[in-house]
């Protein structure tokens, strides 16, 4: 019999939801299944699931008809469950790893009818809060089990589905199933505690209990929050039924109702300040009628006087004393802030008396009305016309001609621009002036931090690439990567996005995962990818006449990315020995990623046939120019295999890459063509044809089955359509 069911249900948790599985799956210890639950999920969570079976025989997916909330579709992973042990993980949580062969040795070490396990929360902001499993057990328990009347304090610990492995045959012989509605954990996780016969507690944290910034029922306001009352009261139906069997346990379980109750009334994120005269009278409803006759432990302190403003019904004695302490605590951090500003206004301070014209002047601007028919563009921290607002500019000038464009560009990019693009000068009046007053604001990268929010703009995010390695909030994980970044900047950043734009399924699940806030993903494919998948034979061809380059060329175009982890390392590529493999007609193209632009370094001819084209303008037509591409972890893998051309992967820093950098998926076990791990692998692929054969071609067109599906050509007008024209995508 398989050890351990995982039941995951899935419902809006694309972001997320592969990270939990790979958490599991990826655990040492195989005696599992993990029993994936499509809850009529709207987003891509169903596909996420199904794409794992295919790969791995432990999964098994449901899909479900309709959407029937979090409890009923854990029990409909329950009923398929074959496992001696049931485990319900949550779609956006994830396990620990290397946990999973210490909660497999506690179970068959004391088969337990419930094993506890120790979590961590985990914020967006990294920040992991421990719970409250070494302050209810000062002492863990050790490898034993017992009774929940032996040690009445384990009620204390979080009442959640997620950190207690349970027994499959107990939950089918005490009839113990999920309720449906909102707080199902309350009548499931507490019942069991009540019947189980052996409860084992495992002092190992086996699970982050991912706290989301948004999306999650516990920072959604609305009545639903009311349910709570519904699933206690079918605790307590089941401690009559019960009668004396659970008679003693009666006071530690309303102690916990009215704490719990007490937590949702004063979390503002749920109840309404409309509501919370209601919801309180429903506080106070159930003390009077659930109060053990033995009466009950009263918690001491303030906890201890909110319980008896409950008991006496005391409402707006309740409400003064949260209004008071809200007060208390908005007073000490208003403290605090201002302590935190003192230097940086003094650094303000000490700035060229330009920058206080320019800011004073802006400020202005953000006064007076908006510019309703003007969009503003920018790329690449003002580097020129470039990517996918480029695409989207012209696009906006075919389809949308009433919106006036402007792009801010650097004053050493000016010359770059196309004839009749109209620009400002970042840094100018007239940048301030078009930042404070356009209704659109179109970037690939971020805006700085000076530009504010207006009520009735709309901020566009159309990013810069599918992402290979970790970004956004993720990159808390890997600092060696992420040195010098202002996550609680970026978090100010992304607030301002109304909508991103998104290639594929896979980037909307990742960003939505690496920059969690309101905005609205419009998958759409990459408009910079329009002019590839609309590419012609002849444009091709004069994308080689304008590099020099002869029809009858093979040319290898490398395109490596930016280590940040490893500032001026450059993998070793010898591009004269590329040449030498390739032939006589063979021709080698050079493009470093464009941070490296700052180093001013000449670019032109190295050698015969070989050319460094990192200072060219446009990538799409390298792209067009080039027979095969070679690259690494960067982004221009997805461009490229628009073109449905050979494509190797050369990661000699594969294993170092990954763990430093971090990824978001095993390029090399889904890699889009032939992979090298070394130089001299490298040039083996091209001397024996491994590059285009019939494997490379076939992993290929996979790789574009799940990324270039919507590259056809048209995502600029989608886009457009949907921020320009305000026609459905």
């Amino acid at each position: 019999m398989t050890l351990i069911s995982f039941v995951v249900p899935a419902f809006r948790v694309q972001g997320y939801l592969r990270e939990c599985l790979d958490s599991i799956l990826g655990q040492p210890y195989g005696d599992l299944e993990v029993i994936g639950v499509d809850d009529a999920s709207p987003d891509g969570s169903g596909e996420i699931l199904t794409e794992y079976a295919d790969r791995d025989p432990r999964v098994r997916p449901v899909r479900l008809a309709e959407n029937v909330g979090l409890g009923p579709a854990r029990n409909v992973g329950l009923d398929r469950a074959v496992g001696e042990y049931v485990w319900f993980v949550d779609g956006d949580d994830w396990l620990v790893p290397g946990c999973l062969p210490h909660v497999a040795d506690r179970l068959r070490a004391t088969r337990p009818d419930a094993l506890i396990v120790d979590h961590i929360r985990a914020y967006w902001d990294n920040v992991g809060v421990r719970s409250a499993m070494s302050e209810v057990f000062p002492a863990p328990p050790g490898a034993v089990t017992f009774q929940l009347r032996d040690r009445p304090e384990t009620v204390r610990l979080l009442h959640t589905a997620w950190n207690r492995v349970v027994r499959r045959e107990f939950l089918a012989e005490r009839e113990l199933r999920f309720a449906p509605g909102w707080y199902e954990d309350v009548s499931f996780s507490y019942p069991v505690l009540l019947a189980a016969e052996r409860i084992g507690v495992l002092d190992r944290i086996c699970l982050n209990y991912r706290q989301r910034r948004t999306g999650a029922i516990t920072r959604t306001q609305g009545d639903r929050h009311f349910e709570v009352f519904a699933q206690w009261h079918r605790v307590f139906e089941l401690m009559d039924r019960w009668g004396p069997e659970v008679a003693a346990l009666r006071p530690a379980i309303f102690e916990r109702m009215i704490w719990h109750y007490l937590t949702v009334l004063g979390n503002g994120a749920r109840i309404a300040p409309e509501l919370r005269p209601a919801f309180f009278a429903r506080v106070h409803e159930d003390y009077v009628r659930l109060l053990p006759p033995e009466d009950y432990p009263v918690p001491p302190g303030l906890d201890g006087v909110k319980h008896r403003l409950v008991a006496a019904g005391r409402w707006r004695t309740f409400s003064a004393l949260r209004a008071a302490h809200r007060a208390e605590e908005h007073a000490r951090r208003s403290v605090r802030r201002v302590r935190r500003r003192v230097l940086p206004v003094a650094r303000r301070a000490a700035r060229g008396a330009r920058d206080g014209v320019l800011g004073e002047y802006y400020r202005a601007e953000l006064r007076r009305p908006l510019d309703e028919n003007l969009a503003v563009y920018a790329a690449y921290w003002y580097r020129g016309y470039a990517c996918n607002p480029a695409a989207i500019y012209a696009a906006a000038r075919r389809l949308a001609p009433q919106v006036r464009g402007v792009w801010i560009v650097r004053r050493d990019r000016v010359a770059s621009l196309p004839p009749g693009v109209e620009y400002v000068i970042a840094g100018t009046r007239d940048y301030y002036r078009v930042l404070a007053r356009a209704r659109w604001l179109i970037n690939n990268v971020n805006f700085p931090d000076h530009v504010r929010k207006r009520a009735g703009s709309v901020h566009i995010q159309t990013h810069h690439g599918t992402p290979v390695k970790v970004m956004g909030l993720d990159q808390q994980r890997y600092p060696l990567g992420a040195v010098g970044m202002d996550f609680a900047a970026l978090l100010r950043r992304m607030d301002r996005w109304d909508y991103s734009v998104t290639s594929n399924s896979f980037s909307t699940q990742m960003w939505e995962r690496a920059y969690p806030a309101g905005f609205t993903s419009l998958e759409v494919g990459y408009p910079r990818n329009d002019r590839l998948a609309l590419a012609t034979p002849a444009q091709c061809r004069q994308a080689r006449a304008e590099l020099g380059i002869d029809p009858d060329a093979t040319v290898v175009l490398y395109a490596p990315t930016h280590r940040e982890h490893l500032p001026g390392w450059r993998p070793p590529f010898d591009p004269d020995r590329m040449r030498e493999v390739l032939g006589p007609s063979g021709r080698v193209l050079v493009r470093s990623h464009y941070f490296h632009d700052r180093d001013r370094r000449p670019r032109g001819a190295t050698s015969d046939g070989v050319l460094d084209v990192s200072a060219h303008e446009s990538v799409e037509k390298l792209y067009l120019a080039a027979d095969v591409l070679v690259t690494d972890y960067s982004s221009t893998m997805f461009d490229y295999a628009v073109l449905d051309r050979p494509i190797v992967v050369y990661a000699p820093d594969w294993d170092a890459y990954r763990v430093t950098r971090g990824v978001y998926f095993d390029l090399l076990a889904e890699p889009p063509g032939a992979v090298a791990l070394d130089f001299s692998a490298l040039l083996d692929v091209f001397r024996s044809g491994a590059f285009g054969a019939e494997p490379a071609e076939q992993a290929r067109q996979r790789f574009r089955a799940r990324f270039c599906a919507l590259d056809d050509g048209h995502a600029a007008e989608r886009v457009v359509r949907r921020i320009f024209i305000d026609e459905p995508v």
